[in-house]
């Protein structure tokens, strides 16, 4: 067994997001294919595409408003990834596996003749009717938003790298969400330049090939309770953050409930 001062597993505790069920626990740990299905079974229950927000956006029923809100807003989100990821490496003391991760920086932030999916991002702003100054700036952040985000970096910086890495299995059910997004978008919303969709086309190319990496990992490492039940918790968090970015934009767009703003502010 591992023990508490383990590279894999420290001291500092997983902000749990529920209190699970002690027949639960007491089951752990689960053989990898079992656990494998709890782990689906999270975004199954979890994952953000069933949010009121997504499901009027990928039916064609959200304001030209409420969709230029959703790019800006998101893109702080996308904006903050190589920076967690950054913080993830800087914990980890694997040569090896840094040299893997630090992939997921270069498909964000750019490398080679690869401009990376943060340009891909302010593309879709474009697409949208937005400038770059107008991402670039955050003039459009929700603090709701700013503050699951902000989270998200602090728990990648806190939390013991393999825990943290977990975090990111929400990429199990996202090329999904893509794939809707491409299809939904040309058909509810034609007045988006097409050519801003190609953020999604390359991480429905990307996340498959991320997460079979992070999923192996996860299974083979993470063979006691303590270390299933914190992955349960990572990746219950990270859910939890995006259906939390989505009620800031459901309460702002779709209700009109806005936090005051000062008078001299834009």
């Amino acid at each position: 067994m591992l023990q508490m001062n383990s590279v894999f597993y420290s001291p500092q505790t997983v902000y749990p997001s529920f209190v699970p069920k002690e027949t639960f626990v007491s089951q752990l740990p689960l053989a990898a294919p079992q656990f494998e299905e709890v782990l689906k079974q999270i975004g199954a229950n979890s994952y953000h595409d069933k949010h009121p927000f997504h499901l009027l956006m990928n039916e064609g029923k959200l304001s030209k408003e409420a969709l230029q809100g959703w790019v800006a807003n998101r893109f702080y989100y996308q904006a903050q990834i190589p920076i967690k990821d950054a913080a993830i490496l800087s914990n980890c003391p694997d040569r090896e596996l840094r040299r893997a991760w630090i992939s997921r920086i270069h498909d964000h932030d750019g490398f080679g003749e690869d401009p990376g999916g943060i340009e891909r991002w302010l593309n879709l702003g474009l697409a949208v009717g937005l400038s770059r100054e107008d991402l670039l700036s955050h003039r459009y952040l929700l603090p709701g938003v700013r503050y699951a985000v902000d989270a998200y970096v602090h728990f990648c910086r806190e939390q013991p790298w393999l825990i943290a890495m977990a975090s990111s299995l929400t990429e199990l059910f996202a090329p999904t969400i893509h794939r809707i997004r491409i299809s939904a978008f040309p058909k509810y919303y034609p007045w988006i330049d097409p050519k801003g969709l190609k953020y999604f086309e390359r991480r429905v190319e990307q996340a498959p090939r991320d997460v079979r990496f992070t999923l192996g990992l996860v299974l083979e490492k993470c063979t006691t309770q303590q270390l299933q039940l914190s992955v349960i918790e990572a990746l219950q968090f990270k859910c939890d953050l995006l259906w939390s970015m989505l009620d800031a934009l459901y309460m702002h767009y779709q209700l009109g409930i806005r936090v005051p703003r000062p008078l001299y502010a834009l």
